[in-house]
C-alpha cells in the first residue's frame, strides 16, 4: 500500500492530499530515510512524522484496504 494512502486509512493524517504534501516536503521518513508518497509500506516499518517542532514515530502492525475508526488504531503502534 502507498505511504500516503496508509497514513489516511490508519487515520494518522486526516486527508490523503495532506499526507501526500507532507511526504513531498520531507516531513515523513520511513526507517530513517526520507520517503515519497509512493513508498510501499510493509509490516514492521517505522514511520516518523515531523509536526512542527515535535516528532512522532509509528510502527506498522498491519495493512488493510479499509478500516473503521475503531480498527484504525490497531494498524500501528506509537513509539516514544
Amino acid at each position: 500500500m502507498r505511504l500516503d494512502k496508509y497514513l489516511k486509512i490508519s487515520r494518522i493524517i486526516k486527508r490523503r492530499t495532506v499526507a501526500n504534501e507532507a511526504c513531498d516536503s520531507s516531513y515523513v521518513t520511513v526507517n530513517g530515510r526520507a520517503a515519497k508518497a509512493s513508498y510501499d509500506v510493509k509490516i514492521g516499518d517505522v514511520i516518523e512524522i515531523a509536526y512542527g517542532s515535535r516528532t512522532t514515530r509509528f510502527k506498522v502492525l498491519s495493512i488493510a484496504e479499509h478500516s473503521t475508526k475503531a480498527t484504525a488504531a490497531d494498524m500501528y503502534e506509537v513509539i516514544i
